[in-house]
């Protein structure tokens, strides 16, 4: 039996500090979704598939963590990470209980973390289709890539849509920097923001060039160290989910 998940502390930033808004999910058409196969002799769909990427230590397994706790009471989920030598984030998950054993699994990519994203998905197409196989049908798969610099990005023809997730401990220069996950992703996450006070990072620096780069596209300022910090990461997978499975 896995241990369950340890219970982390509320953040004390003020609320003040946080940046005036955010933009919604809904600025994003479900029109933008590429169409999907159909399965099954009820015509459903396949799995929405959502990629998370971004630096090591963002918070991208925290926050697969997070929306398997959150979502897999209302759909079928499961998850593929990615880490160059070992199974560590997979075991990360099993860990904390986050899904049951079977609806994990874990690739061992031996190169850079993008290249099996991006380059060559050979690898985690055939996870995916043995999660698929083993637990399905399923709803939702998310795809976790090893920690990679801002240029990682998805393939389209292994991901449906993309989440690139940062934080603050670099400073608040890092959404000026650009690249293609800060700029073209479907929704950039800004985590950690609880301690922006103490490495000296203003959020709203951060919001303003976020949205220079990125337009009308989603960013989602959160801690998910705080209870509840995942919430409106949740409502947007919903959402994706929702317009996915209509199709």
């Amino acid at each position: 039996m896995a241990a369950p998940a340890a219970t982390l502390p509320a953040a004390t930033l003020p609320a003040a500090t946080l940046p005036a808004a955010t933009l919604p999910a809904a600025t994003l058409p479900a029109a933008t979704l590429p169409p999907a196969p159909l399965l099954g002799e009820g015509g459903r769909r396949r799995a929405l598939r959502i990629g998370l990427g971004g630096p090591v230590g963002s918070g991208k397994t925290a926050t697969v963590a997070a929306l398997c706790r959150e979502l897999r009471a209302e759909l079928s989920l499961a998850v593929v990470t990615n880490d160059i030598y070992t199974t560590e984030d997979a075991e990360f998950l099993l860990r904390h209980a986050v899904l049951p054993p079977e609806r994990i699994t874990a690739v061992a990519t031996g190169c850079c973390p993008h290249t099996a994203i991006r380059d060559d998905i050979s690898a985690n197409l055939e996870a995916i289709e043995e999660l698929e196989a083993g637990v399905g049908p399923l709803d939702l798969i998310l795809v976790e890539s090893g920690g990679d610099n801002l240029t990682a990005t998805f393939s389209r023809g292994l991901v449906d849509a993309q989440i690139f997730v940062i934080d603050v401990a670099g400073g608040d220069k890092v959404p000026r920097k650009g690249g293609p996950g800060v700029a073209g992703s479907d929704l950039l996450v800004i985590n950690k923001i609880d301690l922006a006070p103490m490495v000296g990072a203003d959020l709203s620096v951060m919001a303003r060039d976020a949205h220079r780069q990125r337009g009308e596209l989603p960013v989602i300022f959160c801690s998910l160290a705080r209870e509840g910090g995942v919430g409106e990461i949740a409502a947007w997978v919903r959402e994706r989910q929702a317009a996915w499975a209509r199709g």
